[in-house]
């Protein structure tokens, strides 16, 4: 489980291509002594297990699934990539429930420069939209984002300056595709709501609104 609050940016050194897999190789100056072999990283918000560390190396396996739904495929030597390691019980939850599990990808329609913020407008499939709400968040490419607005073919956020020079997005550019994972509470509620099996008055729409969850 991660935050979308990025620790760093590494940069890709290597991707070795298998026929259905791969395996990729990552300098990040995330430090040595608190990473082990096993430890879960978000890599551009995909959850990789790492695998071989060095003192500025760590390798991790990319799976066919992986390469499926995510932007990791596409991606060359020398890109850089949003760095996060897994959450501590301990830590501060400074930006909402992140898993690291991607649920497809979106491209960038525009970039605009609005006082002192970027606006970064998105168009998504409707897989991705169905669950995005208004001043709801969402992780892109691992970061933890508020949903500024939301159209029936995409949605926008607003970007800090502090945001867009610590993360990748400020040499993002327009047409380029990133990752997507909604907010998996909105998920958990859907499936309740729509149990079947659910025993009567469990969980219903009127529930939810008396304590403002609609």
């Amino acid at each position: 489980m991660f935050t979308g609050i990025i620790e760093v940016q590494g940069i890709i050194k290597k991707i070795a291509k298998l026929p259905q897999a791969a395996q990729i190789t990552i300098e990040s100056t995330l430090p040595p002594d608190q990473l082990s072999p096993g430890d879960s990283i978000a890599v551009d918000g995909v959850c990789l297990t790492l695998t071989t560390l060095t003192d500025k190396e760590f390798i991790a396996d990319i799976s066919p699934e992986t390469l499926k739904r995510t932007t990791l495929g596409a991606k060359r030597q020398g890109s850089r990539v949003n760095l996060e390691r897994a959450l501590k019980l301990s830590d501060r939850l400074g930006g909402h429930l992140v898993t690291g599990h991607i649920d497809g990808i979106a491209s960038i329609k525009s970039i605009t420069s609005l006082a002192n913020a970027i606006q970064i407008d998105f168009a998504a499939p409707d897989h991705i939209l169905h669950y995005l709400v208004e001043k709801g968040s969402v992780a892109i490419d691992g970061i933890s984002l508020t949903v500024n607005q939301c159209t029936d073919s995409g949605f926008n956020v607003m970007i800090i300056p502090f945001t867009a020079s610590h993360t990748t997005l400020e040499q993002k550019k327009s047409g380029e595709k990133v990752n997507i994972e909604n907010d998996i509470i909105g998920k958990y509620v859907e499936k309740f709501l729509l149990n079947k099996n659910a025993s009567p008055g469990t969980i219903t729409h009127d529930l939810l609104e008396k304590y403002n969850f609609t």
